[in-house]
């Protein structure tokens, strides 16, 4: 028939010409789904990506400093204590879990002076995966630094006297920190420690998530701002407790 061979002719060209189309098509698909650059997660061996737990962003460490009134620290200030609530601060934060996994929540009352500095501190103990128990006001515990240790609370500000004085402790001004009080117990001169499931920290040897040492990267975190560790103390010693100060 005439005019058939031409017709197949131009059919068979516009076939050709739409395959290169489609595969252009199919390649500015592929680099949309992020081809162009590393996938958001790692493909498996079976080839299937799969989601993180939490993205990066995610599990970093993250900090907020917020001011507090009296009626936040209803059972740990008082008049007549040596800080005014208005020199305090709250310092909310991410921290490392004993189940070796990151927690958002961690509220720590703090001297407004310190606090920044403190938020250094806990960065870097986060960096290191640092494991807290937990970490909450002891207003939770009704002001009681004794219910707070038992639940192996880290705190920071109670408006209390140290240990066997009369004179204001350094956490009366939020200069001082407990850290996992239960695997970083106080250990009275004569040996006792007031606290019976964590008595078998006394043996400093133990090496259980929590546990700090001397010199080690906890020691030399709060060292980088000038505060001291009282599992250095002669006498009695205060594993938990690092301060501005000796008190």
């Amino acid at each position: 028939m005439p005019g058939r061979g031409p017709i197949s002719t131009a059919t068979l060209l516009a076939v050709l010409l739409t395959v290169p189309i489609a595969a252009s098509g199919c390649g500015r698909g592929s680099n949309d789904s992020g081809e162009s650059s590393p996938p958001a997660t790692p493909p498996t061996a079976s080839g299937t990506a799969v989601s993180p737990s939490a993205s990066p962003t995610e599990r970093g460490f993250q900090a907020k400093i917020k001011k507090v009134t009296a009626g936040d620290l209803r059972s740990s200030w008082r008049k007549g204590c040596p800080v005014a609530p208005s020199g305090l601060r709250m310092i909310e934060m991410t921290y490392w879990g004993m189940d070796d996994e990151p927690h958002t929540g961690g509220r720590l009352v703090v001297n407004a002076k310190a606090a920044e500095d403190l938020v250094s501190v806990f960065k870097k103990l986060y960096a290191m995966r640092y494991p807290i128990e937990r970490m909450e006001p002891v207003d939770k515990y009704g002001g009681s630094d004794f219910d707070s240790i038992e639940a192996n609370n880290t705190s920071a500000f109670n408006c209390r006297n140290a240990t066997g004085s009369s004179s204001f402790s350094q956490h009366a001004y939020g200069l001082a920190i407990d850290i996992n009080p239960c695997q970083n117990p106080y250990v009275y001169a004569d040996g006792h420690i007031a606290h019976k499931k964590c008595t078998k920290y006394k043996n400093r040897g133990r090496k259980d998530p929590g546990v700090i040492h001397a010199g080690d990267k906890v020691v030399k975190a709060f060292a980088s701002i000038g505060w001291g560790w009282g599992g250095t103390w002669s006498g009695a010693k205060d594993y938990q407790h690092f301060s501005s100060s000796s008190g």
